[in-house]
């Protein structure tokens, strides 16, 4: 379980990211998202993916047809790739830090929803330096194993 939804200046709350993250997840791979595919991957109803996709149409991030699918406006695109973006920097950078793919995974749906964008550009600048010194990385994971 989840704490608190954060939101963001746009009224985005987990849920909203979490749902946008997937419809571009869908769009990358099939060309194309349907709720029926949207609640299979996210595990819920499908009642309970119309209701937030007719908000996320109303909010102006998707284009929502009924039994037709979506497709993200370009605001709602612009979003998702940020939320993408930062699901991907967390996940690089515990991957470097040598954390289990299963740890990493758990890590980051709690994190990702939840960080400022102060600290993420600090694990941004952290993670590109670390990639530049094999030797520190190595000290980091070798006492990072250990505990």
């Amino acid at each position: 379980m989840r704490g608190k939804k954060s939101t963001s200046a746009l009224g985005s709350s987990s849920a909203v990211e979490d749902y946008l993250e997937r419809i571009l997840e869908l769009i990358k791979l099939k060309g194309y998202a349907r709720v029926v595919d949207i609640a299979s991957s996210l595990r819920i109803s499908q009642a309970s993916v119309t209701n937030m996709v007719q908000r996320l149409d109303a909010e102006g991030l998707i284009k929502y047809e009924k039994y037709r699918g979506l497709v993200l406006t370009s605001a709602g695109e612009t979003l998702a790739r940020s939320i993408a973006r930062r699901h991907q920097l967390l996940s690089d950078f515990l991957k470097l830090l040598g954390i289990s793919e299963e740890v990493i995974y758990h890590d980051v749906e709690g994190m990702e929803h939840h960080i400022s964008p102060p600290t993420l550009r600090a694990i941004e600048t952290l993670t590109r330096q670390l990639e530049r010194r094999p030797a520190l990385l190595e000290k980091i994971r070798a006492q990072t194993n250990a505990h």
